[in-house]
This record gives C-alpha cells, sequence and structure tokens, in this order.
C-alpha cells in the first residue's frame, strides 16, 4: 500500500479507493500559493474527501441489498429443493399406486364364481335396509337414500352432496342379525338415520339461513328434498368426522379391519369378566372404502365414526352377566339377549322394534387373505400422494412469492445504483452489477 492509496476488497475485487488526507489548517503558509490566494489543490482535497464517503455509503448501502438478496435467494433455492424431492416421492407414489392397482385386478379376476352369490346376498340385504329408510319419506336419510338409488355414486358430485359419506347406517356391517338389531337399539333410530359429512363445509352445504336466522327452504337439503317430491320437514342429526377427536391409540397387529387394541375390562382378580364377548367399536365391520383415509387427517371411519358412537361400549352374553360386571363397565354395555345399560347407573329396559339397522355381513369373498391388506395400502398410497400434492402446491405459493421479494429487492437495487451512480467509481458500480447478475442466476 502507497502512502496516499489504500485497496478495499469487494466481493473478491481489489479496488484502490484514495486515502482521505488530514484537515487543512487555514494558516498553514503551504496553503497558499504566492499571490496570497488559497491553492487549488485544496479544494480538490475537499472534493476527494466528499467524494470518498459518498463511495463508502454506496458501498454500505450496496451491502445491505445485496444481503437481503442473498437471504431471499437461499429461500428460493430451499423451497426448489423442497419441490424437488417432494415430486419425486409422488413418482415413486405413483409407481406403487399402479402396481398395486395391477396386483388387486389380478386377485379379482382370480377369485372364485362362488363370491359373487355373497356379494348378491350382500346387496340384497343392504337393498332391504334402504327401502326401510326411504320408509321415512320426509327425512334426510330418505331424501339421500333416494337420491343414491335413482343416481348411484353420481349423487357424490352434486355440490351439495359432496362432502357427505353417507348414512350411519349404511356405513357399517354386522356379522349376527341379532347384534345388529342390538347395536341399532341401543344407538337409535335418530342417530341410525343420521348424515355423515367429512367437514364443517359439508353441513353450511346442507342448511342455510336468512338474515333473521330463520331456514332458508329454498336452499339446502330442503330444496333438493322439495325437487324430487319429498318435503323435509322435521330436525336431522348430521355427525361432522372433521370435528370429531379421533381414538389415539394403537390398532391390532395384522388385523385387515384395523380394529382398535382398547384394553379388556378386567375384575379386582385380574380376570376378564364371564361372558364378555368384546368391545363393540370393534364389531362392526366397514368396506374398504371408508376402513382408512375416510378423512383428510388419515382417519378412518372406526377410530372417529364408529368410536364416537360407541366409545368403549361392550358386549356380554347374557344380561346376568353384564350386571355382574356392573364395576367394570364403564361406557355402557350390551347383552345378546337384550339387556341394554345406557352409561353409569342408566338402565334401558322393555323392549322395542328396530325398523333401521346394520345390514348383515355376507362374509368375506374367496378372494386371497391378503387382498384386504392390498386394498388398504392402496387407500393408504393414495392418501400419502394427496397430502404430497397438498406439499408440492404449498411449495410451490412459497417459491413463486419468493421469486416476486427477489424481483422487488433487485429492482430497488438496480434504482439505488442508478442513483448513486454519480458518487460511486466505475469499478464499484460494475462490481456491484455483476454481483446483481450473480444474485439472480442462482
Amino acid at each position: 500500500m502507497t502512502g496516499d492509496q489504500r485497496r478495499m476488497s469487494i466481493d473478491g475485487e481489489n479496488v484502490q479507493l484514495p486515502i482521505s488526507p488530514k484537515a487543512l489548517a487555514v494558516h498553514d503558509p503551504s496553503k497558499f500559493n504566492q499571490g496570497g490566494q488559497i491553492n487549488s489543490s485544496v479544494f480538490a482535497g475537499d472534493r476527494d474527501t466528499m467524494q470518498n464517503g459518498a463511495a463508502e455509503a454506496v458501498i454500505c448501502n450496496s451491502k445491505k441489498l445485496q444481503d437481503a438478496m442473498q437471504e431471499i435467494g437461499l429461500k428460493i433455492k430451499h423451497h426448489e429443493d423442497n419441490i424437488k424431492f417432494l415430486k419425486a416421492q409422488k413418482n415413486i407414489l405413483d409407481d406403487s399406486i399402479l402396481d398395486t392397482q395391477v396386483a388387486l385386478g389380478r386377485y379379482q379376476s382370480a377369485s372364485e364364481p362362488g363370491s359373487q352369490n355373497n356379494e348378491s346376498s350382500n346387496r340384497r340385504n343392504e337393498e332391504e335396509i334402504i327401502e326401510q329408510i326411504l320408509k321415512h319419506d320426509k327425512s334426510a336419510a330418505g331424501i339421500y337414500c333416494q337420491l343414491k338409488t335413482h343416481h348411484g355414486p353420481q349423487v357424490t358430485h352434486l355440490p351439495l352432496l359432496k362432502d357427505v359419506i353417507g348414512i350411519v347406517a349404511l356405513l357399517g356391517k354386522v356379522d349376527d342379525d341379532n347384534l345388529s338389531r342390538l347395536l341399532s337399539d341401543y344407538l337409535g333410530l335418530e342417530t341410525m338415520l343420521a348424515v355423515v359429512c367429512k367437514t364443517p363445509d359439508g353441513i353450511k352445504a346442507l342448511e342455510t339461513y336468512d338474515k333473521e336466522g330463520f331456514i332458508n327452504k329454498s336452499s339446502g337439503l330442503y330444496a333438493l328434498g322439495a325437487s324430487i317430491g319429498r318435503a323435509l320437514d322435521a330436525r336431522f342429526v348430521v355427525i361432522c368426522l372433521g370435528n370429531l377427536r379421533p381414538y389415539e391409540g394403537a390398532f391390532i397387529a395384522d388385523d385387515p379391519q384395523r380394529r382398535l387394541a382398547l384394553m379388556k375390562p378386567r375384575l379386582p382378580n385380574g380376570e376378564t369378566p364371564p361372558g364378555f364377548l368384546g368391545f363393540a367399536v370393534n364389531m362392526i365391520n366397514i368396506d374398504s372404502a371408508n376402513l382408512y383415509c375416510a378423512t383428510s387427517t388419515g382417519h378412518g371411519l372406526r377410530e372417529t365414526l364408529f368410536y364416537k358412537l360407541f366409545s368403549r361400549l361392550q358386549v356380554y352374553k347374557t344380561r346376568t352377566e353384564m350386571l355382574q360386571a356392573l364395576t367394570v363397565i364403564t361406557h355402557g354395555a350390551i347383552s345378546l339377549d337384550g339387556g341394554i345399560i345406557k352409561s353409569n347407573g342408566v338402565f334401558a329396559l322393555g323392549y322395542s322394534e328396530v325398523e333401521v339397522k346394520f345390514p348383515k355381513s355376507s362374509g368375506r369373498s374367496n378372494l386371497p387373505e391378503n387382498y384386504f391388506d392390498t386394498e388398504s395400502r392402496l387407500k393408504e398410497l393414495k392418501w400419502k400422494r394427496d397430502r404430497f400434492l397438498e406439499d408440492l402446491h404449498r411449495e410451490q405459493t412459497l417459491l413463486d412469492h419468493a421469486k416476486f421479494n427477489f424481483e422487488i429487492k433487485k429492482q430497488e437495487f438496480v434504482k439505488f445504483l442508478a442513483h448513486s451512480s454519480s458518487f460511486a467509481t466505475p469499478v464499484i458500480t460494475r462490481v456491484c452489477l455483476v454481483r446483481i447478475c450473480m444474485l439472480s442466476q442462482r
């Protein structure tokens, strides 16, 4: 370094800047020429000092803008890496879904013809339950079933019903007809006819209100019922899966029906009460379509809907055995000979006819044992892919926002350099412009 110059490094490039001269003393004779006038070099020194300070200010402010752009650039790279990872995982899931679908098709084509009889019997049994529901012609369940009967799966495409999963009575099956009647009796007709939605938006679509708070019968399910000649004129229950607190425990290992691993009741001596058969929530058979990922959070109907309805309801062989186990019954119990305990201290006596009950299971077809596992795995894979698609959309939105912010900072940088060009040396300006290009290419 010379006596009147020093070097400054800007992004790796050495730039020479003049050293500020010491302040001048006006009484110093050396500052005056022979005519007594101040030497012009004094003014030149002052100009150098001003330019030197302005250059340093330009460097400082440009450094701040560069740092801001670099920080945004790192965010852009982070989101781009996330998108790359999510796309790779989605591609893997797509391949797995395709392979699983091929395997299911092979199982179905290889199944024995006898399974068709079971399916036919199951279908007839379900049709009988639907006929019972249709007798409640002015109910929400009756309107839904009539639409489903006439329009089939297309009913789910109606904007009003796209969030509806179905009716409680049709979302599960029971192996024993007597048990089906008892479980339906325990829940009651109003609950058996309840409409099940996925999210609160489904409830809002079914019923709307005017400014005075009265029901608007020209919209929602009321208008839909009127359009098919079924006027809805009674209260109806709607269950929203998204608002239910799901079961948070474990599942029975290797169980294709994903039954809940509930702790069995124990008497003071550590033994299970005589006559205890199990928990009602695990005695419901659920179709594969709703067995897994019925909600956006990945929960099936067993751990949401049926766990809410039955909780830890116990099932016993006889009323006598049920009453002997009162000390370990916490959430109610039923017995196969008709006994019902709603809760501690609340008993249901007498007998009632059950009009609407759960359909009877026709048993499994002669498909391979791992068919249901494969079917459940396919549902899980599709659910995971949907979650990856949601993450991809979110990351893309964040990436676009970061790029937008980067362009704003870039424009601010260019305007700043243009405004400061009279103070900055050509070398500094050139280095800053090169820096902008490097950041833009990242």
